[in-house]
């Protein structure tokens, strides 16, 4: 995977060709210190991933990653930046990962590796104009002090535990701060409400299962997970299996 660096301080760039160097899949293919010389430099190389700091002069790394997000092939775009307060906004310009400052190998590895995984299919949806239902197709987690995109395609369920949202999805867990009442609200039929603290995705439901104690767990395409069905929304998973 070819990697354009994006960043004004020198010592910044150097720090991540030497990381770049020592990941055997991922190749630094150019530098720049702006993001106009960042936006030439993706018209003529194509790089397939782009670490881009957000704090630069004249146009910054946000509106930077607008503008990459419009190219004919956009690359997967990860923030590299010591300003936390960015997240959110950096996600709404397409970004794949967020890094925080000083970065470490692991953790930009983990970043290449997610952003790697999303393929052009993936890139274009995320740069398209949002379906007519208003529907999404990714989903923001916290992987430690990263922020990523999970493909909601990938999502098996969410479950509720006080404060978070737990995201279970083919390659593991994540947190999400969107409360499960919003979800269910956004995502509307893709999503079955089985427990007051649970909601899984219609796409992945494979069936039910008796427990020894006269319960009742849903069981998923995918992944071993089991599920509690309470007794409340028992009738209502019965009749969206009996309608698939």
């Amino acid at each position: 995977m070819n990697v354009l660096i994006v960043d004004d301080e020198p010592p910044a760039r150097s720090r991540l060709r030497d990381l770049l160097n020592q990941l055997p899949d991922y190749h630094p293919c150019g530098e720049a210190s702006n993001g106009a010389d960042a936006l030439r430099l993706a018209e003529s190389i194509a790089p397939d991933i782009v670490l881009l700091d957000i704090q630069m002069p004249g146009l910054d790394g946000l509106e930077t990653a607008r503008r990459l997000a419009t190219l004919p092939h956009p690359p997967a775009v990860i923030f590299v930046t010591a300003y936390s307060e960015h997240a959110l906004d950096a996600f709404d310009a397409h970004a794949v990962a967020y890094l925080l400052k000083p970065i470490r190998r692991e953790r930009l590895e983990r970043a290449l590796a997610n952003a790697s995984r999303l393929n052009r299919a993936h890139l274009a949806s995320l740069t398209a104009e949002p379906p007519e239902d208003g529907g999404r197709t990714h989903i923001r987690v916290r992987l430690g002090q990263r922020l990523e995109l999970i493909a909601l395609t990938d999502v098996c369920y969410f479950q509720a535990d006080q404060k978070y949202v737990t995201v279970r999805h083919s390659r593991g867990e994540a947190l999400t701060e969107e409360s499960l009442k919003t979800l269910e609200t956004e995502l509307g039929a893709r999503v079955v409400r089985i427990h007051r603290n649970a909601l899984a995705m219609a796409a992945h439901i494979a069936g039910l299962e008796k427990t020894a104690d006269g319960g009742v767990n849903l069981v998923f395409d995918s992944i071993a997970d089991r599920l509690e069905v309470s007794r409340r929304h028992l009738p209502l998973v019965r009749q969206f299996l009996k309608n698939v």
